[in-house]
């Protein structure tokens, strides 16, 4: 089963399940197809937009868990 962590390159996240562009979304994170989001972590993303890392991953993987 697919699981992300905080290294998780967040386009690697997205080619698991384009499913998980929800949770970057509802984050503020508007430009996925942007190269930050080729390059950047989900930690990283996560420090940029003021959001809980550890939070949003058990999200994101609840979500993949359920599929």
């Amino acid at each position: 089963m697919a699981k992300v962590t905080k290294d998780t390159i967040i386009m690697d996240a997205l080619r698991m399940d384009p499913g998980t562009a929800e949770f970057f979304l509802g984050i503020g994170m508007h430009c996925l197809g942007c190269p930050s989001a080729s390059g950047e972590s989900i930690e990283q993303a996560c420090m940029v937009h003021g959001v809980d890392a550890d939070e949003l991953i058990d999200k994101i993987n609840a979500y993949l868990e359920s599929k």
